[in-house]
């Protein structure tokens, strides 16, 4: 429990102090986001400037300290302002129409290159000296070398631009009822594309660090102990490598993971895909400080909150923690 209470507490602070930098660093950038709105708006007339900062929670009036502790109390009320650029949607009902997009392609995505890059590097480091491996590993190399959004162009220029099979950008197809069996299917047409790129070019890194920590344990003296003993193959390769080498893995699976919030911006570019990447590049554009805020906050959350889990994840999957957390 000491351990749980310290993991905890640790989240707690860095969560503040990420609440924190979001919220002074928008406000390093050069311009005036309440202008801009106002450049924006036609018919207001010039004298509604403060106006707009009052409601924008952008009023110079209230000094810098004042206008921190009312965006603290906001933040934990569950108030993200309201939206500059999308003006005067609320920031929350902006987030809902994107992330469940991301959620749903990177979350995906990240799970599927995870399992299949973990699998393929056991498999690998276990089957290390024959060709079907060593090539396996150099084709999954190769691949991760070139870059997503490359891979991404590729993609669409065979399969939509000269093969027809898949649409050429998009998240759905406008012309069906949403929430529909055909809208659906559309949905799963538009997002093969975008998510077999995304999977293939990470299952490289996967593989590459199950394979290399797997071939670390392997070199253990316990492994050697196993195979002296005559335990089965099978579960010295799960239950006394496998087991040992994921653990660095699912460190890294939990960052990816609470990273997805975040989106893939230039896969999202690529493929036109309404995601929070392609979100985030518009606030930053438009100076839109809430809902810049907003994302950075959840993507702060959600890598801290990933993390967390992954402590607990370890500590049930390794012994060691366990003992050292009592």
């Amino acid at each position: 429990m000491k351990y749980l209470a310290r993991k905890f507490g640790m989240l707690i602070f860095t969560l503040f102090v990420s609440m924190s930098i979001n919220f002074f660093l928008p406000r390093l950038m050069p311009g005036d986001p309440a202008k801009a709105l106002m450049d924006r708006m036609e018919g207001v007339e010039a004298e509604k400037l403060e106006s707009v900062r009052a409601a924008f929670g952008l009023d110079t009036k209230d000094s810098l300290p004042v206008q921190y502790g009312k965006y603290l109390l906001n933040t934990v009320k569950g108030d993200l302002g309201i939206s500059l650029s999308r003006f005067p949607m609320p920031v929350s009902s902006v987030l809902a129409s994107a992330l469940p997009w991301t959620i749903g392609l990177m979350g995906l995505c990240t799970i599927i290159g995870f399992s299949i890059g973990t699998l393929l590097g056991i498999w690998a480091a276990w089957k290390r000296q024959t060709k079907l491996a060593s090539f396996t590993v150099g084709f999954f190399t190769f691949i991760r070398s070139f870059p997503y959004f490359w891979l991404g162009l590729f993609l669409i220029y065979i399969f939509s631009f000269k093969l027809k099979v898949f649409p050429l950008g998009g998240a759905f197809s406008v012309d069906q009822t949403r929430g529909s069996a055909g809208w659906w299917l559309s949905v799963v047409q538009h997002g093969i594309l975008p998510a077999f790129t995304i999977t293939l070019s990470s299952i490289g890194a996967w593989l590459l660090m199950m394979r290399n920590n797997m071939i670390n344990v392997l070199a253990e003296e316990f492994i050697t102990l196993a195979i002296a003993k005559g335990l089965p193959m099978q579960r010295i390769r799960l239950m006394y490598a496998a087991r040992n080498a994921i653990l660095p893995s699912v460190t890294g699976f939990a960052m990816s993971f609470g990273f997805i919030v975040g989106g893939g911006l230039i896969t999202e570019m690529v493929f036109a895909y309404p995601g929070m990447g392609y979100m985030l590049y518009q606030a930053v554009n438009a100076k839109d400080y809430p809902l810049m805020q907003a994302i950075f906050l959840i993507i702060a959350a959600s890598v801290l909150v990933a993390n967390f889990l992954a402590d607990i994840a370890i500590m049930l999957l390794d012994p060691r923690v366990r003992d050292g957390a009592k």
